[in-house]
């Protein structure tokens, strides 16, 4: 008897609860993990043989900390609600398709996936919902996700984000803007610089490759060097920030620093000063929500959101408040 055929015969007490687990770091390549079940904190599922089995594929480039935090989420929620989790990643647009086949071949119970490029995973999905997996979106795809049949979602919507992002560097005085964008073809990446330009118009994009951070560095460094008007860079990811730190220096630019998303060094370049400030968009909430929405939907038939995207951002991060969320940093949930 499959677990879907069990659906409806328990009924979750609680809707969200964050607890934080150690974070499952990434290797390299795409990868696959499974995470099994453990007796859950707090209620939801029981020890013993998982009660479903949950996909979560991403876009995940190796090496890059964001998807700790949205594995430790996921983790969480598995280890709450008794689920057996199988997490697999690509950054390649074809093979994250293919990963997505792979789960609804190997017939799980539901699915939780980053929709980075739409049109690529269009007939992945389709697959997961004609073979009646339900699939939820999360942190790409804001836009498209109910296009494509995705059962809910759960991110930032990157428009507001970048508006954010421009209206405070406008009131900052900033007059040249530069939006590094480091994965070509993202349409979040793509609607945060969007975004940033709606309210500082006359922000300009640079392309780079986000898995050579050696290459970020020097190519930041490079415009950095060629055009002295530049006054801010703003990155779209922690790892990036970081790296244009470093290219800022190298080419003896007074140009400052803001950035999406958070990691350790970040956290500290904003504790120094060296970074203005950070969009967080919650990564670890989106994890634990993606997975925590299935069982829900799995076992009670609930839809979270009523139709509408879940937003987990944009939240600032800045000198007025950094020390409060290193805390919580430190335990890889922000």
């Amino acid at each position: 008897m499959s677990s879907r055929a069990r659906r409806g015969v328990r009924i979750a007490g609680v809707l969200v609860t964050a607890l934080a687990l150690a974070a499952c770091s990434s290797t390299g390549g795409a990868q696959t993990q499974t995470t099994a079940a453990s007796q859950p904190a707090g209620g939801g599922g029981t020890s013993g043989t998982p009660e479903f089995t949950i996909a979560m594929v991403t876009h995940e480039t190796p090496g890059d900390t964001f998807w700790d935090k949205i594995k430790s989420g996921a983790n969480a929620a598995a280890a709450r609600y008794n689920i057996e989790l199988k997490y697999s990643n690509d950054p390649q647009a074809a093979a994250q398709a293919q990963l997505i086949q792979t789960a609804v071949d190997s017939k799980v119970d539901g699915i939780a996936t980053t929709l980075v490029t739409p049109d690529a995973l269009s007939g992945a999905v389709k697959a997961a919902t004609d073979a009646g997996i339900p699939l939820v979106g999360f942190n790409s795809g804001i836009s498209e996700y109910k296009e494509l049949g995705a059962l809910m979602y759960f991110g930032s919507d990157e428009t507001i984000a970048g508006n954010t992002v421009g209206e405070k560097i406008t009131e900052a005085g900033a007059k040249h803007p530069l939006c590094v964008i480091q994965a070509e073809g993202s349409v979040a990446l793509e609607a945060r610089c969007a975004g940033v330009k709606d309210k500082a118009p006359n922000t300009e994009n640079l392309q780079v490759n986000g898995a050579d951070i050696a290459s970020v560095t020097s190519t930041i460094q490079a415009k950095l060097a060629q055009d002295p008007t530049i006054d801010y860079v703003v990155t779209l990811g922690a790892p990036i920030a970081v790296a244009a730190l470093q290219s800022k220096q190298q080419a003896n630019s007074s140009a400052k620093v803001v950035t999406f998303d958070l990691n350790t060094e970040a956290i500290k370049a904003i504790q120094d000063g060296g970074i203005e400030f950070a969009v967080d968009q919650q990564p670890y909430l989106q994890g634990y929500l993606s997975v925590e929405s299935l069982y829900l939907y799995l076992t009670n038939g609930n839809d979270i959101g009523g139709g509408q995207a879940v937003l987990t951002g944009p939240s600032i991060v800045d000198k007025s408040n950094i020390d409060a969320i290193a805390k919580y940093a430190a335990n890889n949930t922000r």
